[in-house]
């Protein structure tokens, strides 16, 4: 690792999307080999594919069908515990993740140093354990799995009404449509002329990689905190 300044990079991501929950995964790893500063940036998905035209993989049914697929490599390649939900289409089409990137959105405004393990604990209940993420009860669980005392987890769940944290997650999202973004996650970075660089998906790391001028260096599983 340089011992440079640290390169910001953002990650706009949403939990209801399991391509987000491996750029995170990959990135968090990351942090242990590049010289970088990882900024999580919890986004509203919806209104991203709403403002910029975009189109859910379930709406065209050869994408549905070979996303299926192309998680359940991923799963073995970047070692997730990656699960398709039995329901999927009322999981992302229907249930959506509003109440959850707010909470997200209120643990970052207040308590940053939980935003990484609850959004990979959210991710482990739609995306691996086939749990609910929308109700008041299963946020709260999210909360307790990861050791928030139950008098803070019950006022994190109650910011979830707060105007303050409900114009944050639009402004993070516009912010994120401001970039260019069109889906999750999405990735910024600047490069070697100052200049930012958006990438979408998380097929992209051996780029951006390069315009950090770091190595890539495969999916790093050797640094792991959700596992197989």
């Amino acid at each position: 690792m340089s011992t440079a300044a640290k390169k910001t990079v953002l990650l706009f991501y949403d939990v209801l999307s399991p391509y987000s929950w491996i750029g995170f995964e990959y990135l968090c790893r990351a942090r242990n080999k590049w010289n970088i500063d990882l900024v999580f940036k919890p986004m509203l998905l919806a209104a991203i594919m709403k403002e910029s035209g975009n189109r859910p993989p379930m709406m065209v049914p050869n994408k549905g069908i070979y996303s299926g697929k192309d998680l359940h490599r991923l799963r073995s390649f970047y070692s997730i515990p990656l699960n398709r939900p039995a329901n999927v289409q009322d999981v992302l089409m229907n249930k959506g993740s509003l109440s959850a990137q707010r909470l997200l959105t209120s643990v970052q405004m207040t308590q940053s140093d939980l935003t990484e393990r609850l959004s990979r604990e959210l991710w482990m209940r739609v995306w691996s354990r086939d749990q609910d993420i929308t109700a008041n009860e299963s946020l709260l669980e999210a909360l307790k799995a990861i050791g928030v005392p139950d008098d803070k987890a019950t006022k994190l769940i109650q910011s979830i009404k707060d105007p303050k944290v409900i114009e944050r997650l639009k402004e993070v999202t516009n912010e994120a449509l401001s970039y260019g973004a069109f889906g999750a996650p999405t990735i910024v970075a600047t490069d070697a002329k100052n200049e930012k660089q958006l990438f979408f998906g998380s097929d992209r790391m051996e780029l951006l990689a390069s315009i950090l001028g770091e190595k890539y260096e495969g999916p790093l599983v050797e640094f792991a905190a959700a596992k197989l």
